[in-house]
């Protein structure tokens, strides 16, 4: 069996597969003050009346690094950046904890200037004086070599636990995203430790001992420990979560199609371009900030079901902070939610109490509480209409990538929206009024993330070292060390490179057709050596390619899915 657990910022799902067939789903809401009760409770109810020695795997998603990302529930970072001679960076977004360090590494990876110690000090100082939790360190050409950013760490390892070093983050030398993804890394890093520490504890309470992964943003997954290195790269975990689920519940299209994904807390939107998901090659952008983690396309949006309703100078406004539950499901702060349980388009724990919130906010706006209800409901459903025609303006200017290839000269025109998540059923009419497209949403709506992360292909990564002039090639996850020539080349590392990732797959129990590997990443940079010679420094990263492990299959006749 795979036990499969999804957390968003409102919501802990789970759901127990067996070569596809759903036997089991359960929903709790998350106390964010205590994420080991929630995920705990939510065990505890999945597992019930279960042979936990039948569990072979653990699958998780989660949205609580997009959520403190979007909210701005960050840690406090301190960045230090050798950007050496040549253009002025500015990375003022970094706040006001960002030192520029003395020295430099050409771009041979070659330290032409060493950095001072005393600047070291002064550093360790500002940031102790403005209660820094976080550190993130990136040299210019720190991939070519990494012994400075080792050597700032090394300085600063009894004072932070969160230390990122932007040459472990990724090989390709974009410098300025280099350094938003290493802040990013550092800055989550503490939300995603306590995620996944409070999963880990759980699951030894309960004496499961299956290797458990991590979706990452491009819909493959990472094991736990290597993720709490690189959290960043699990930032849209859920949204790929999300996106798995939604290929894994609708029939295929040759369309294209807008993806809904709406939570308590975010609304995650993608697009498909004749029936294929886009996709970032190059690098996410979130919260304004471009990054080196390749992903599914998404944008997620400070706006959910339980996002906060306010007055705002005579104006309904809502998000994206939320506040904790819908009054109908024992909150103390009106949401869109109440405006739909008030509708009768959902059912709610306490429709009563969100009729009095309402009726009184209503009050104050001016209003009579069913056309408030609606207004709200309608400002919401407006609001993602705007976003989604916003984010395809921003596509439409731009090259269109999707998860195959490049589509030249193509405009993404959506037909449909297919939608997920809780509020789903209930936004459907809504959002087709507001948007004038067909919207649709599938049986198993309200967990089709969890079952996304459960029906995720195992995949694994490996990265390959080699550098001519010292002959060696290295895949530090397989422990292979060798001794290569001088005439060796980029072809031959990433042929390399996928016979060890395919290795690597059939070791994890994966059949020999699930195995597609692919090369995420691969450079070669020259060294030249005075008048004569030429030596190599190659890196290549290669991945068991991300998909469905199993279609969703209907549970046999006598076969038993319970939903709680």
């Amino acid at each position: 069996m795979i036990l499969a657990i999804d957390m968003g910022g409102t919501h802990i799902d789970g759901v127990l597969l067996r070569q596809g067939v759903l036997l089991k789903s359960v929903k709790h809401e998350v106390d964010r003050a205590d994420l080991f009760n929630s995920i705990w409770q939510c065990l505890q109810d999945l597992l019930q009346g279960q042979e936990k020695g039948e569990i072979t795997r653990i699958h998780l998603s989660t949205t609580i690094c997009t959520n403190a990302i979007v909210e701005n529930k960050v840690s406090r970072v301190g960045v230090i950046v050798q950007s050496g001679p040549g253009i002025n960076w500015d990375f003022d977004r970094l706040g006001d904890n960002l030192h520029y360090l003395s020295g430099s590494t050409d771009h041979r990876g070659i330290v032409t200037d060493n950095f001072r110690q005393s600047d070291l000090q002064t550093i360790r100082a500002s940031f102790q004086d403005k209660g820094v939790e976080s550190l993130a360190v990136i040299s210019k050409f720190s991939p070519r070599n990494p012994d400075t950013e080792q050597k700032i760490g090394d300085f600063f390892a009894d004072d932070y636990q969160e230390i990122t070093l932007g040459h472990r983050l990724s090989g390709k030398l974009n410098f300025p995203r280099r350094v938003q993804t290493a802040y990013l890394n550092a800055a989550i890093a503490d939300s995603f430790r306590s995620f996944a520490n409070s999963m880990l504890t759980a699951l030894a309470e309960e004496a499961i001992t299956a290797p458990v992964y991590i979706l990452k943003a491009d819909g493959g997954t990472v094991d736990l420990d290597t993720a709490m290195q690189r959290p960043v790269e699990t930032i849209l975990s859920g949204p790929a979560a999300s996106f798995v689920g939604i290929s894994a519940l609708f029939p295929p299209t040759d369309k294209d199609a807008v993806l809904l994904d709406i939570g308590g807390t975010t609304t995650d939107i993608f697009f498909l371009a004749a029936g294929l998901s886009l996709f970032e090659a190059a690098g996410i952008e979130i919260d304004g900030r471009k990054t080196l983690v390749r992903a599914v396309y998404s944008n997620s949006v400070g706006l959910g079901g339980d996002s906060y309703v306010y007055q705002d100078k005579e104006e309904i406004r809502i998000g994206p902070e939320r506040r904790g539950p819908a009054v109908a499901f024992g909150g103390q702060d009106l949401t869109p939610t109440d405006a739909l349980v008030y509708l009768g388009l959902m059912g709610g724990k306490y429709p009563q109490k969100a009729t009095e919130a309402l009726a009184v906010f209503a009050a104050d706006m001016g209003l009579d509480t069913e056309a408030c209800a609606r207004r709200i409901v309608t400002i919401f459903c407006d609001t993602i209409r705007q976003r989604i025609e916003e984010i395809l303006g921003h596509i439409n200017s731009s090259p269109v990538y999707t998860i195959r290839d490049l589509l030249q000269g193509k405009q993404v025109k959506p037909q449909s929206i297919k939608l997920i998540g809780g509020p789903a059923k209930a936004l459907a009419g809504p959002l087709q009024e507001a948007s004038g497209l067909e919207v649709s949403f599938p049986e198993n709506y309200e967990i089709a993330n969890a079952l996304g992360a459960g029906l995720a292909r195992p995949t694994t990564e490996i990265s390959l070292y080699a550098n001519t002039e010292r002959r060696i090639l290295s895949i530090a996850e397989l422990d292979i060390y060798q001794t290569i020539d001088k005439s060796f080349n980029l072809a031959q590392a990433e042929e390399i490179a996928l016979k060890a990732v395919t290795r690597a797959g059939l070791a994890m129990g994966l059949p020999p057709d699930q195995i597609e590997a692919e090369i995420i990443e691969s450079s070669s940079f020259n060294m030249v050596r005075g008048f004569m010679g030429r030596e190599r420094n190659i890196r290549v990263r290669a991945q068991i390619k991300p998909g469905l492990l199993y279609d969703l299959q209907e549970a046999e006749q006598g076969g038993r899915h319970e939903s709680q």
